[in-house]
């Protein structure tokens, strides 16, 4: 029973990780694409 809880809690540890290391790679590809725009328009002729 202890080997349950224990590998429960661990699951629980790496799917906490990876929800944050997929949240920080969706904020960073999020945040290039806004540098792409704010190039485009940057060149954009006016």
């Amino acid at each position: 029973m202890r080997m349950l809880i224990l590998l429960a809690a661990l699951a629980a540890s790496f799917s906490l990780a990876a929800c944050n290391t997929i949240s920080g790679a969706g904020k960073d590809v999020s945040s290039a694409g806004h540098a792409v725009t704010d190039t485009a328009n940057d060149a954009k002729p006016h």
